[in-house]
């Protein structure tokens, strides 16, 4: 075990995946290092589908009754057999996520935090999926990942695109973020899980779009790119998802043959270029040397095909990907970002949990 390790358990509840992991960081922040002793990840899916979405009060009562059950699964896929001695610290997401959610993970963390007197790190969500590239784990599939905390050069940028959240950052240094563009109203991921459920193929709606998309004709409609020549960073796709739905309407109205796959398609194209243009824009503006691209859309089989074969001609920087089994939400990604922290002996006990980058930075428990 190299020296300064650092052994966390983190837990993560943001949303509708209840997640705990046993991670180890060193090297600090001048080269962050992890080795992944566990990860267990209790999905919700099936409990959501019918709804079409996550409901908050029901993912919350699946937490409380599922964080026990995972938390006993990690802990003995890591060989822990005395938390209080082994570990050095717990982890656990405040924000953003949903608030019930949230609070299921931050009380449950409470209780060991004092049952096991150990010290308590707040963690950002967004964060976890910004730090994703510097994970390896040979029984997650990760491979050749160990390098990338020397490869990863500053300035980065980051595109972090799930279901809530659609967002560029600049990425000075770790711990060092400044966020400079996100959407004005729907995420991608959202964007994705509407249009989806407009063409009755399912939820979660993002894969299903990805995979009705791979035989359609891309260019069979014209959707429009919101925003796509603002000079600004930000993102709109509310007006994507009504144009989605007018389409479907005008089609279904005239009688004029159609596939949901070339509606997946081409609605799938009309985000990516969007996230591509503006992304591949602030990567030149800011001369930055890497690019980072993080959470649950970063999955996407066409974004990243087209993100791999747009950084080639940028000769400053290299194309970091979230691997892509931690693309979606997991601890490990919590226990990372916390390992950041603990460089710094940001050890706290939250009390609330945090809605975004902003509130999450004048935070008293994270200095972001």
């Amino acid at each position: 075990m190299p020296r300064n390790t650092i052994t966390i358990l983190a837990i993560e509840t943001s949303c509708d995946e209840t997640a705990v992991a046993v991670v180890e960081g060193s090297g600090g922040l001048q080269n962050p290092q992890f080795r992944v002793r566990s990860s267990i990840v209790s999905s919700q899916v099936k409990l959501h589908a019918p709804f079409g979405g996550v409901v908050p009060n029901l993912a919350k009562r699946e937490h409380i009754k599922n964080l026990p059950i995972v938390l006993e699964r990690a802990l003995k896929e890591a060989g822990i057999e005395s938390p209080e001695k082994e570990l050095d610290a717990l982890a656990v997401t405040v924000g953003p996520g949903l608030e019930p959610a949230l609070w299921a993970g931050i009380n449950f963390t409470q209780e060991l935090a004092e049952r096991w007197q150990l010290p308590m790190i707040a963690a950002n969500h967004m964060e976890g999926h910004l730090v994703t590239p510097l994970l390896r784990n040979q029984k997650l599939k990760i491979k050749n990942q160990s390098e990338n905390a020397k490869r990863i050069k500053f300035p980065a940028v980051a595109l972090l695109v799930s279901g809530g959240h659609t967002e560029l950052i600049l990425v000075k240094n770790w711990r060092d973020y400044r966020v400079f563009g996100e959407t004005l109203d729907d995420a991608a991921g959202e964007a994705f899980d509407k249009v989806a459920r407009m063409l009755g193929l399912g939820y979660p709606g993002g894969p299903e779009v990805s995979r009705a998309a791979r035989t359609g004709n891309r260019y069979a409609f014209s959707f429009p790119r919101p925003m796509i020549n603002h000079k600004n960073y930000n993102f709109s796709f509310s007006g994507l998802k009504t144009a989605g739905l007018y389409t479907l309407r005008d089609l279904k109205l005239s009688k004029t043959p159609f596939t949901k796959n070339d509606i997946a398609a081409s609605f799938e194209e009309a985000i990516i270029d969007v996230l591509l243009l503006k992304t591949m824009r602030a990567v030149r503006e800011y001369r930055a040397r890497a690019l980072i691209i993080g959470g649950g859309v970063a999955a996407n089989s066409r974004l990243r095909h087209r993100m791999r074969h747009a950084i080639k001609s940028e000769k400053r920087a290299r194309l970091f990907l979230s691997p892509l089994t931690l693309t979606g939400d997991n601890a490990v990604m919590i226990g990372a970002a916390a390992y950041l922290q603990d460089v710094k002996n940001n050890y706290t006990n939250p009390k609330k949990p945090g809605a975004s980058w902003k509130k999450l930075k004048a935070h008293a428990t994270l200095s972001l």
